[in-house]
């Protein structure tokens, strides 16, 4: 059976989270969290998704997004995972 469709509406204020498969380290240097740094502000300049808070953490990351249009958090959330 399929996963219910995710909300992503305009204006809606979501948390995204992704985690390591088996929760195993993602960011394993410093540089690793520049560079995925690098790849969510090159995503907001994409898409029209505004960023209220981040975390990152060796295993995981979180993200607090308001999508200021229709669908943009899931292309935000495609080019950030891809």
């Amino acid at each position: 059976m399929p996963r219910p469709t995710r909300a992503d509406e305009a204006g809606g204020i979501y948390h995204a989270l992704n985690r390591g498969n088996a929760r195993s380290t993602i960011f394993h240097k410093d540089e690793d969290y520049v560079a995925f740094e690098r790849i969510i502000s090159e995503g907001l300049e994409r898409y029209d998704v505004e960023l209220f808070a981040y975390q990152l953490m060796p295993n995981h990351w979180h993200l607090v997004l308001r999508p200021v249009e229709d669908g943009a958090m899931s292309q935000i959330m495609r080019w950030i995972t891809a």
